[in-house]
């Protein structure tokens, strides 16, 4: 048995008949003078050898009447019990050794059944088992600690831990004590877990808000001097037109839709030869005058990818596999042959990448999970990007098991459209704050 002293202001360690051994670079702290160091194999009585463990079967077959526990605490009941008084039960192995995601020493009390996954301790009384608990839950166990994959702190390991022993009295008030801050240290850990939540939640929750500022006109001024976006619009319209005519892309469903604001400020939509209808219940927010609202079928071209099996796509690009192929969360690895060229938005549609915004440049293979969007005319694709995003299609999936946006829902979504010179002074912004939200 160890037995520890100070003398000449160090301390030194007699094991038996052996001379006294200095142990100062053991010492993780300074005590009062009324304190004494102590090993744990001196401090308690060790009471492993009565544990007895008892497989999950024969526990099936048994009443639930007295606690049953293992490493961190209580895991089941059984009919019969081993301890029958307050001792101090220490983890002897699993992970929680390490991350100490519950507490790994604590007391076990009333009539129970321990198993030899917790180490059993008994003491001179349960205040001082109470003690010698709050003392191993604030200390780490990583130096008594072996292997990784399967830690364990076993009984001659755990019997070397130095234990500060403060006199029987002061033992009680530090426990009263503790009692009395602990509300206080739970309450200041959920605050810090919230604002570490935060801290690490912060970066987006700004660029999210840059991007309303941006697709509401609110981020850059207006310049009087541009061009209005209708005049934008009108061109794409002519460019759709044509396209549809030489049968390059399809005409939409319905005919296409012209949205303008009346001289009494609202909003109506017209398609094809219909009349034109009030939507002034589908806007969500006023913009600039110089803005203007549309659908996206209206503003750019979107068709689905094709499906790709996933023996023909390769994780890494070689010499025969050069092309990105663009799933719902950006490139998912290399195939041999293209489906798409230029630049383009890419939006995740299946699952929970639903909504997702990528960029695809180049010649690519688009999968069944990705919607190529393209835009016309002077359209910046930088600002489709950031619009898409913006607009948070998420919430236009199919809220079932596996969610999933329809190219035909997608289409119909409203989007604001600011003039083409104001779009590449967003842009600029947005490139400029990015960095600084890092």
């Amino acid at each position: 048995m160890a037995r520890l002293f100070c003398s000449d202001g160090s301390h030194y360690e007699k094991r038996g008949k052996g001379e006294p051994v200095c142990i100062d670079d053991e010492i993780p702290f300074d005590i009062p003078e009324s304190w004494e160091w102590c090993r744990f194999e001196a401090a308690l009585v060790n009471r492993d050898a009565e544990r007895i463990p008892v497989s999950v079967a024969d526990r099936e077959r048994r009443a639930k009447i007295y606690d049953y526990y293992g490493a961190s605490g209580v895991i089941d009941a059984i009919d019969d019990y081993l301890f029958d008084k307050p001792l101090l039960l220490i983890g002897e192995d699993g992970a929680n050794l390490l991350n100490r995601s519950t507490p790994i020493a604590f007391i076990a009390r009333g009539k129970y059944w321990v198993n030899n996954h917790a180490h059993v301790l008994d003491g001179i009384s349960e205040t001082y088992l109470e003690y010698v608990a709050l003392y191993i839950n604030s200390i780490s166990l990583a130096p008594y600690v072996t292997g990784t994959a399967q830690p364990k702190m076993n009984q001659q390991k755990m019997g070397t831990i130095l234990i500060p022993i403060p006199p029987k009295m002061e033992q009680s008030r530090i426990l009263e004590r503790v009692s009395l801050l602990s509300p206080l240290v739970e309450s200041y850990g959920t605050l810090e877990d919230a604002r570490e939540r935060l801290d690490a939640e912060l970066p987006d929750r700004l660029r999210k808000s840059i991007l309303q500022l941006a697709v509401q006109g609110r981020l850059v001024e207006q310049d009087p001097a541009d061009e209005p976006a209708s005049a934008l619009l009108d061109r794409i319209r002519a460019e759709r037109a044509a396209l549809i005519k030489t049968r390059k892309i399809k005409a939409p469903k319905g005919g296409e839709s012209t949205i303008c604001r009346s001289s009494d400020g609202g909003y109506y939509e017209k398609r094809g030869k219909s009349e034109p209808a009030c939507i002034n219940d589908e806007i969500p927010f006023e913009i600039p005058d110089s803005w203007a609202w549309t659908r996206l079928g209206s503003l750019f071209d979107m068709q689905a990818g094709k499906y790709i099996s996933a023996s023909k796509i390769s994780e890494m690009q070689d010499d025969h596999h050069q092309y990105p192929c663009f799933g719902g969360n950006g490139i998912r690895g290399y195939v041999v042959s293209p489906n798409r060229i230029g630049s383009h938005p890419i939006i995740g549609r299946q699952g929970a990448l639903c909504g997702c915004i990528n960029y695809a440049e180049g010649e690519f293979y688009a999968t069944e999970h990705a919607v190529v969007t393209t835009c016309f005319d002077e359209t910046d694709v930088g600002w489709a990007c950031m619009a898409l995003e913006a607009l948070n299609l998420n919430q236009y999936a199919t809220a079932t098991a596996q969610p999933g946006l329809a190219v035909s829902k997608i289409v119909e979504v409203l989007i604001p459209v600011p003039p083409a010179a104001e779009q590449a002074r967003i842009i600029e912004t947005v490139l400029t704050i990015n960095p600084l939200l890092r």
